[in-house]
């Protein structure tokens, strides 16, 4: 089984995201068991600076799971939202994309919304229509730094999909408490 490394906390320069995060909504950043809820979503800024704050963000709404679980979940959560500011017009200047997590009595599921294809996508990229898929996880490519986000949300998620719209992608995925159907406990 994997070594499982800690979620790390926001630092201080880091910190400086969460100040403009409402005192009203800091709970949903803390890291702490959550106020019971169904549904929570928070609009991040479509920049590599909110990648900590997403992290803090899926971390709560996993709070008081197991530290696998807990772990899994946020891993592909930020999987999620790096790939919207590194392949969506989110992470163009002044865009968003959007988390949203549902608890249900099996699991947790997220949604992350971005605002599409770039205006100069690369060849093949975002096609009309085309649903997402993981690229394969063979010879060289299990050494590279990038690329490999999709494929861990098709090993380690439940399950998952997209929405197949370029203009407005909707990537999500579904993982039990208990991880069936995940191969996080085969790693």
């Amino acid at each position: 089984m994997p070594t499982l490394v800690p979620v790390p906390t926001l630092t201080q320069a880091e910190d400086t995201v969460l100040s403009r995060v409402p005192d009203e909504y800091r709970h949903y950043f803390n890291g702490r068991t959550p106020v019971p809820f169904t549904k929570r979503h928070w609009e991040f800024a479509g920049a590599s600076s909110s990648v900590p704050l997403a992290r803090a963000f899926l971390d709560t709404c996993a709070a008081g799971r197991d530290s696998e679980f807990r772990y899994v979940f946020s891993l592909l959560g930020t999987e999620l939202a790096t790939n919207a500011i590194r392949h969506s017009r989110s992470g163009e200047e002044g865009q968003t994309f959007v988390l949203r997590v549902t608890r249900s009595g099996n699991g947790l599921t997220l949604v992350c919304r971005d605002n599409g294809c770039p205006v100069r996508a690369e060849d093949g990229e975002a096609e009309e229509g085309v649903p997402l898929s993981p690229a394969p996880l063979e010879g060289e490519h299990l050494t590279t730094e990038h690329g490999r986000g999709l494929a861990l949300v098709d090993s380690f998620a439940t399950t998952w999909g997209d929405n197949g719209h370029p203009s407005i992608r909707k990537v999500w995925f579904h993982l039990a408490f208990d991880l069936t159907g995940s191969g996080w406990p085969a790693a």
